[in-house]
């Protein structure tokens, strides 16, 4: 897991009523977020140390400033700046912005780029310093991914901006689509940009949810500052952050007996008013006090948990649902292999079958008709449920599917082929936000479905090869089948090997004898 840091900038017009942010839409195809709404920003770099004169340390308040500064011309072609007059024209700024974003697109500049002067730098050096920006709050991935950005939030009135005279007609920054990072920009304000958010017409990043959703309640920015710092303040002191990637799903992850690389199972609370939460999974006393606090939260805006739902039983799925249960008098449902095989101490509700519907009430733009439907996909485990969600499209995939690594089949209770045929349901479904029990969620989950697909075909394909090429042991077929993953975890692909040959053998495609595999 590694940690970057970065700079975000809350852009704001008006006040009052009238106050707009600043929000930009991020380019389809980007791995993080892509096709999200979110807010200006950037990591730290090395040429942000070199604008404040130091070396790299622990202490990066200044360089993040400076870091903000540069992000806040890149991505907005704003300033604040006050720059000497022959350096302060639209043509010289634009000429220093595109050498500054070529610089940035160009791949082979982009990776020598350390050793190379930004052209930032040289366009403020000399100019009247900027007051500090104002730092809002600061917010770290939660461990659910294995890259966590730990991001300042800083406030930039526009006002305070020296060139915001170069707005276009309607009033919009020029948000620069050169480096094919960013389609658009626009402001809006905080309220409708929730509103379009409930109705599925704009996906917003997790944090800019959060920053909304005070904005919108606070009766000015004062109160907001005070009250997203004392939010983001708990979060560094341990409460679950309320994480949606998408509207009725809050994604808790809680530390669990996983297997590497994950450390943490998602567990998901989903519903508005009625809340059903799916996968309590961590044993520890601690997370599951984490887990009570984010359901009192919940349940202070008027919200009642209905009870629990269970993917599968995995220890790391189901080891905080009888704690649950007793504190919150709710039972659990999940297919009847499950409920079969749950710790005592679960209060188990009605087994649940596949096409199956739970009522979640209202959803949260107030329509009506809002279920969540359980879909049996047997194969990594044979009572294992995905959940479907039909408001905006949200699947709740258990352990059918992973955005931080593969997923182990593990024979008997393991099956390839009807897990193939599980991930084949799966993509005829109208997927949007995939819901993975390890990893961060993922907007067009179909897209996933489909790559896990292919990466099993190909794995096939190189343990058929290594059959044809003359077979072996389990043991001498894992190198040559698996040469791509990482020894440490080899104990665990040992059982997906088995489970690649199994199938074979029952397509009469390969034979063992004496523990020797061969192909037919």
């Amino acid at each position: 897991m590694s940690r970057r840091n970065a700079a975000a900038l809350l852009i704001t017009k008006g006040e009052g009523k009238d106050l707009e942010i600043l929000l930009c839409e991020r380019a389809a195809e980007l791995r993080f977020f892509g096709g999200y709404w979110a807010l200006p920003g950037g990591t730290l770099a090395p040429e942000d140390w070199e604008a404040i004169g130091k070396e790299p340390s622990a202490d990066d308040s200044e360089a993040l400033q400076a870091c903000a500064l540069r992000e806040l011309f890149e991505e907005t072609g704003l300033l604040r700046h006050v720059l000497p007059s022959e350096r302060a024209t639209t043509d010289a700024i634009e000429t220093v912005r595109t050498a500054l974003l070529q610089r940035e697109s160009d791949a082979a500049k982009k990776a020598s780029k350390e050793a190379t002067r930004s052209p930032f730098l040289d366009l403020v050096h000399g100019a009247a310093q900027p007051a500090p920006l104002v730092p809002l709050c600061r917010i770290e991935t939660p461990a659910f991914s294995p890259v966590r950005y730990d991001t300042v939030f800083f406030h930039v009135p526009l006002s305070a901006c020296t060139n915001s005279t170069l707005l276009d007609a309607n009033g919009k920054p020029s948000v620069d689509v050169r480096t094919g990072e960013l389609i658009q920009g626009r402001f809006v304000k905080p309220a409708d940009a929730l509103l379009q958010w409930r109705r599925g017409e704009l996906l917003l990043v997790p944090p800019v949810v959060i920053l909304c959703e005070h904005l919108a309640a606070a009766t000015d920015f004062a109160a907001f500052s005070h009250a997203i710092a004392a939010t983001t303040l708990s979060y560094r002191e341990g409460a679950l952050h309320e994480v949606r990637f998408s509207p009725g799903v809050v994604l808790a992850p809680l530390r669990t007996p996983t297997l590497p690389p994950a450390t943490t199972t998602n567990c998901l609370v989903i519903g508005h008013k009625e809340l059903w939460v799916v996968d309590p999974g961590s044993p520890h006393a601690e997370e599951q006090q984490r887990l009570e606090r984010l359901l009192d939260q919940l349940c202070m805006r008027g919200a009642v948990v209905r009870g629990v739902l269970s993917t599968h039983h995995h220890p790391d799925h189901v080891g905080g649902i009888a704690a649950l249960c007793r504190s919150r008098e709710i039972s659990v449902r999940g297919h009847e292999e499950t409920l079969s095989r749950l710790p005592e101490g679960c209060a188990l509700g009605a087994p649940l079958r596949d096409g199956d519907t739970i009522d979640l009430g209202d959803a949260p733009d107030g329509s009506k008709g809002w279920t969540l439907r359980a879909m049996h996909t047997p194969g990594h485990d044979r009572g294992h449920l995905c959940f479907l969600e039909s408001r905006y499209g949200a699947a709740l995939v258990g352990d059918m599917l992973s955005t931080v690594s593969t997923i182990i089949i593990d024979p008997p209770e393991g099956h390839l082929a009807t897990y193939l045929q599980s991930l084949e349901r799966l993509l005829q479904e109208p997927l949007s936000t995939l819901y993975p029990a390890h990893g961060p969620a993922l907007r067009d989950g179909s897209r996933l479905v489909k790559q896990y697909i292919r990466h099993r075909r190909q794995r096939e394909t190189g343990l058929v090869t290594a059959l044809q090429e003359g077979g072996g042991t389990v043991e001498q077929l894992l190198p040559k089948v698996y040469w791509d993953a990482d020894q440490r975890l080899w104990r665990f692909a040992v059982r997906s090997l088995l489970a690649g040959l199994q199938k074979l053998e029952e397509e009469g495609r390969a034979a063992q004898h004496e523990g020797v595999w061969r192909a037919m």
